[in-house]
């Protein structure tokens, strides 16, 4: 079993949601993103998303994309987050790390490099947000021979067609777009997010587990996720805006940080049903 399809296994049986954490890997500095990912994750988050910094990040909106631009200028590439995910794996053996990437970063290392080099350094998924399910047998095939999960993403506009390919094409969870456009954190879950996590949760029936992100920024919107059939909730945006006001002092936003997530964490308890 893989390591992220055990971790669902086990919150499942606790009763819990699965929190996912995003970090742009190398905001401001590498240093800097192992210290946050160490006061996420001893905060509650299940797993850990780093983001590979790209110069054209069309999913993200203006939070992530200062993130990102930062990360640049420090210099960041992928084979560094790629050796950051192996550093924060080592001093958290049992919190899958995720790595996001555009799919021109994984085109220019290879298919075969890039998975090898993920295999080595501890990564058990792969967010690829610009790749169609549509042109991405190759790509399957490649991860699923380094023991890689493959995790696509859904629209609210997503047929149940193309619904049914993408859990064909998925594993470890599929990621559900909450909401049209860029990330960013929103003030309200929308109903028609709503009916979209029910959806895909009707159609999953248990296969695979789901996980919303874009959006999900409070302890109201995890638990509105989960309570309608979501396996877990995306946070990405909000942590890296409570990071980007306290970018001077470190240890103020390490503390907020912890307290931020205990709080969402909370949230993931799935409603007993009597």
């Amino acid at each position: 079993m893989r390591a992220i399809e055990e971790k669902f296994r086990d919150l499942g049986k606790r009763g819990e949601g699965a929190l996912i954490g995003y970090i742009t890997c190398g905001d401001p500095t590498l240093n800097h993103t192992l210290k946050m990912a160490d006061a996420l994750i001893d905060g509650g988050v299940d797993m850990l998303e780093l983001g590979i910094p790209f110069s054209d990040p069309i999913a993200d909106g203006p939070i992530i994309q200062r993130a990102t631009m930062r990360a640049l200028k420090a210099g960041v590439r992928p084979l560094a987050v790629l050796e950051t995910a192996k550093k924060v794996s080592a001093a958290h053996p049992n919190t899958p790390i995720i790595i996001l990437t555009y799919y021109n970063v994984v085109f220019r290392m290879g298919l075969e490099n890039f998975f090898n080099l993920a295999r080595e350094n501890c990564v058990s998924g792969i967010v690829v947000p610009d790749l169609p399910v549509e042109e991405a047998s190759e790509y399957k095939a490649v991860a699923d021979k380094y023991d890689v999960d493959t995790i696509f993403l859904a629209a609210p506009s997503t047929s149940n067609e193309r619904l049914r390919k993408i859990m064909e094409f998925s594993s470890g969870f599929i990621y559900l777009v909450s909401v049209f456009g860029v990330t960013g954190p929103r003030e309200r879950l929308r109903k028609e997010s709503v009916d979209f996590v029910r959806r895909v949760s009707s159609i999953s029936n248990g296969r695979i587990p789901i996980a919303v992100g874009f959006g999900i920024s409070k302890p109201s919107h995890v638990r509105s996720v989960i309570a309608n059939g979501a396996d877990g909730a995306i946070v990405g945006s909000k942590i890296i805006k409570i990071m980007e006001e306290n970018i001077g002092d470190e240890e103020k936003t390490l503390s907020k940080l912890r307290k931020f997530i205990r709080e969402l964490k909370k949230s993931t308890v799935k409603a007993i049903v009597l």
